[in-house]
């Protein structure tokens, strides 16, 4: 078990999940569309057992799905779960953060498929609907 995964802070535990770059770069395929292992391996360049490793994280920690579409030869693909569905807005907000400190040369966009628009990702408050990053913020410690 991962020490972060015991900690009350709920950053630390989805850093327990999700915390290393390959597990990152696959979802972001995932949520591109790519489910099967060799789109993946050739996305990412990505080393076979490396990646058979953290496909299999990823099944077990409830992001992805794990289907067979083919008996013979036996296939399988990768599908989002609800859980791996709630973690598009993570990938906006560190392309966002990338995209103003880490910016130059080509990026990835984000698209609405139905209409075929850019999306511009903004992080906001529900209660006040200022966005996060405009306003200083306390963090607590949960009692």
């Amino acid at each position: 078990m991962n020490k972060l995964s015991t900690q009350p802070c709920m950053i630390a535990r989805s850093l327990a999940l999700v915390g290393d770059a390959w597990s990152m770069l696959i979802m972001r395929d995932a949520h591109g569309g790519l489910t099967r292992f060799d789109d993946f391996r050739k996305s990412l360049g990505i080393a076979p057992t490396m990646l058979a490793g953290r496909l299999a994280a990823l099944v077990y920690e409830g992001l992805l799905e794990k289907r067979r579409y083919s008996d013979r030869p036996p296939r399988d693909e990768y599908v989002l779960t609800e859980a791996g569905r709630d973690f598009l807005p993570v990938l906006f907000a560190m392309s966002a953060w990338g995209r103003k400190h880490r910016g130059g040369g080509k990026t990835i966009r984000f698209f609405d498929a139905e209409n075929g628009t850019e999306i511009d990702p903004l992080t906001i408050d529900r209660a006040t609907g200022a966005p996060i990053g405009t306003r200083s913020i306390r963090i607590a410690a949960p009692e």
